[in-house]
């Protein structure tokens, strides 16, 4: 692999591939479950803190290994091979390629906004419940178009990346501080006064006050949103063979990325709850929560100009998740642990057939519908990987305290406690209080297993 991307070049895919299409629309169901100011901002900290930290830790694994794969090189490394298979099984059934569908629908679905035929067109097939829609087919368009765009070479990825990325934060930033000199009346006190006093009105039949199991349930549900908003900067890592001055400019990337995302998201969350009234928030229209605070602001321009930056959003966090993926499931077959036709690179020296191949699959899921529910099932199964990859920088410690770390943790080991304790507790509120988002993520890791020994028995002989 050629060293073609420079620091610029990271902090773009980290801040691309976080800015989807979540922060325009989870606030919704976040004040639904929760029913205040006060909680909504908590949830968003405490996810904003976690972030962050994890990003810290995982830039001295990034300096130990500065190599192609990333996360699943690190917990290869540290935990062996079944870890890292797992986990890069669990990145190709659902997380990576899951993500890169429910990201292009939701350009679809922006695209209807502004073109209402796209919403009103008859489905091209239907049999049942399951149906093919045109949304659908412009979501595969898009996947299949990035997917050729980065079999042209690294310097085609990355440029759409950087173009695509810079133009969301610009918008982004033109969001907040546009709404804030727009805004001619402020509801962010009247939506604050709420305090601790949680509610709870998931079915739009009136406000109820909640505590004790139902408050912890709300959290642990409104986390899910916010966590699926602030996923995948861990990307960059992936790419880490192709990156100049890895052991510097990985973990330069995954702090100066994250840390301007999550300050950007609580921004656009200031500016919901200034805009619009507690209702407003929790029953946006599909909960395009980001659309109603700029049609509150502008009328009918502003929210066309919005659809229009989430398709911008969503379509440079499509290019971002397609460019490293690819990268993750190549290693794997280097490491006889994949389909060894994925190994080679083209004359373009990126690895085409890994892009294509989970370009394919990101595609069927799209036809498939389900995307959108696996997400949510492996919200779970993501933390839990975040927080054992975590863990590997104490135990890489003390198991390899001689490595050469170029970079270590900064203020060790208060990252790593931060992001466990966080962890623990949203995992631990879905276990009790949520179990049907729970499930289903293990179920993806163990079917993992007897695949794992077929891959491995392969590299055995």
């Amino acid at each position: 692999m050629k060293r073609q991307l420079t620091l610029w070049d990271a902090v773009m895919i980290v801040m691309g591939s976080m800015i989807g299409s979540g922060i325009f629309i989870v606030s919704s169901d976040m004040m639904r479950q929760l029913g205040s100011g006060y909680w909504l901002f908590t949830v968003w900290i405490l996810t904003a803190v976690a972030t962050v930290s994890a990003a810290i830790c995982y830039g001295e694994l990034s300096s130990m290994y500065p190599r192609a794969g990333g996360q699943y090189a690190y917990l290869k490394e540290i935990f062996g091979r079944m870890t890292g298979f797992l986990y890069g099984w669990s990145l190709f059934a659902v997380i990576q390629t899951g993500t890169i569908a429910a990201v292009a629908v939701a350009f679809g679905k922006f695209a209807g906004y502004i073109f209402p035929t796209l919403n009103d067109a008859a489905p091209i097939y239907q049999q049942g419940t399951f149906m093919i829609t045109w949304m659908q087919v412009l979501a595969i368009g898009v996947i299949l178009l990035l997917t050729y765009i980065n079999t042209r070479g690294l310097h085609s990825g990355k440029l759409v990346q950087s173009i695509f990325t810079a133009a969301k934060i610009i918008a982004l930033v033109a969001l907040v501080f546009g709404g804030i000199y727009l805004m001619q009346k402020s509801l962010f006190t009247e939506n604050m006064d709420f305090g601790w006093a949680a509610s709870q009105n998931i079915d739009g039949g009136g406000w109820r006050s909640i505590d004790g199991a139902t408050l912890l349930g709300g959290i642990a549900a409104a986390m899910v949103g916010a966590i699926f908003s602030s996923v995948a900067w861990e990307n960059v890592t992936f790419v880490s063979a192709e990156v100049r001055k890895p052991e510097r400019n990985v973990v330069r990337a995954m702090v100066i990325g994250t840390s301007l995302v999550m300050l950007l998201y609580l921004l656009c969350n200031y500016v919901y709850v200034a805009t619009l009234t507690r209702d407003e928030i929790a029953f946006a229209s599909n909960d395009r929560v980001a659309i109603a605070a700029a049609e509150k602001l502008l009328g009918k321009q502003g929210t066309v100009a919005m659809a229009v930056l989430v398709m911008v959003s969503t379509f440079g966090c499509v290019n971002g998740l397609v460019l490293s993926g690819a990268r993750v499931f190549q290693t794997m077959a280097k490491d006889r642990l994949f389909l060894k036709q994925v190994i080679p690179n083209n004359s373009r020296e990126v690895p085409a057939r890994s892009l294509w191949l989970q370009g394919a699959w990101a595609s069927l899921l799209c036809l498939s519908g389900q995307y959108g529910n696996l997400l949510d099932m492996v919200s779970f199964v993501i933390v839990i990987f975040y927080m054992i990859t975590v863990f590997g920088v104490v135990y890489q410690r003390w198991k390899a305290p001689k490595i050469e770390r170029p970079y270590k943790t900064f203020l060790y080991p208060l990252p790593i406690v931060i992001y466990l304790l966080i962890g623990i507790l949203f995992c631990g509120l879905l276990i009790v209080y949520k179990g049907e988002y729970t499930w289903p993520g293990f179920i993806l890791v163990l079917v993992g297993i007897p695949i794992y020994y077929v891959f491995n028995r392969k590299a055995d002989t």
